[in-house]
């Protein structure tokens, strides 16, 4: 799918016709799972070469920070499908060549549609150039990725509760409980990887665009200024997930030991049993012997004595136990 934005007035318009592509001059052309017509028809107009899905996922700087036939081609990661169980990060490509725009990407992360729909309304940010327009996008991603850690924050504190206020009253039921919160902590610390990963790509990327634009932006301080708080917006959320990490690996950790510590009790408690019942047993066998020669087998309260030695046997070491407080 191909989306063309033309600028009006300062703000974004909509572009239904692909014609109306050559020989004008759009302001965001947004390629979204592109054909391959759609690429070739991008390229001719730009008169430059459009990164497949496969050199977008590259990971090194050279592949994803570069210049080439004068466009700056830049590649981040975003996360989408924040909400879902399952959220997946996908790597989204700018390119600026002039005055335009062109993101390439093969997901769909809300922050495109808001930010798309917002520039479009009369009274927006001001969107003149493709640099804005790119700016802006990583603006609303920034706020998404903002929103989306204060939003695992809170549930991180609500899982904390559960794991240390847990009143669960037989041992086999909290265990499966803090199993439970054992898979959600697990997804929780997915998703603040991956939007650990979105931070730094987007720091390098906007470090990479200002250092490069440094010298042909003199009297455009407006759009320096705009650069500095998205370098300070990105490396302060990355100092505030990389928090929430060690709060998750805390509560992995807690839970992990809540759980090897019901465990320890229920093993516990067999071994108190085997060793209270295990002098009552040798009593029980001493006098399941059969020989002649045991004199308490005629006497006429040999039964019942054995019995109260039986019951002494288990008594001692129970009430020993407890004394100690082992129990």
């Amino acid at each position: 799918m191909l989306r063309i934005y033309a600028g009006q007035n300062g703000h974004l318009v909509a572009i239904a016709e692909l014609e109306t592509l050559q020989g004008s001059n759009p302001l965001w052309l947004d390629l979204f799972n592109p054909t391959v017509e759609e690429v070739r028809l991008v390229e001719q107009a730009l008169n430059l070469e459009i990164p497949t899905k496969a050199e977008m996922a590259e990971i090194e700087l050279s592949d994803r920070l570069y210049r080439e036939n004068g466009a700056e081609f830049m590649t981040m990661t975003v996360v989408a499908n924040i909400e879902a169980e399952r959220s997946i990060k996908s790597p989204i490509t700018f390119i600026l060549k002039g005055e335009t725009l062109v993101t390439v990407r093969h997901a769909e992360p809300r922050p495109f549609l808001t930010y798309a729909m917002k520039a479009q309304r009369e009274g927006a940010e001001p969107c003149t150039s493709g640099e804005m327009t790119m700016l802006g996008l990583i603006e609303a991603v920034i706020d998404r990725t903002a929103d989306a850690l204060e939003r695992i924050s809170d549930e991180v504190d609500a899982i904390s509760h559960d794991v240390f206020q847990n009143k669960a009253k037989t041992v086999s039921k909290k265990t499966r409980d803090l199993q439970s919160l054992i898979v959600q902590i697990g997804v929780k610390g997915d998703l603040l990887t991956k939007l650990r990963e979105s931070l730094v790509s987007i720091q390098r990327l906007v470090s990479y665009h200002g250092a490069k634009e440094k010298s042909a932006r003199k009297g455009k301080k407006d759009t320096a200024q705009r650069i500095r708080l998205i370098q300070r917006d990105a490396a302060s959320l990355g100092d505030h997930a990389i928090f929430l990490s060690g709060k998750i690996n805390f509560l992995l950790d807690a839970t992990l030991g809540l759980i090897n510590l019901e465990q320890n009790q229920i093993i516990k408690i067999f071994s108190v049993a085997a060793v209270v019942f295990l002098p009552p047993t040798m009593v029980a066998s001493i006098y399941g012997m059969n020989f002649e020669q045991m004199p308490e087998l005629h006497l006429p309260f040999g039964y019942p004595l054995a019995l109260c030695i039986m019951v002494a046997s288990a008594l001692v070491p129970f009430l020993y136990f407890k004394r100690r407080g082992w129990l």
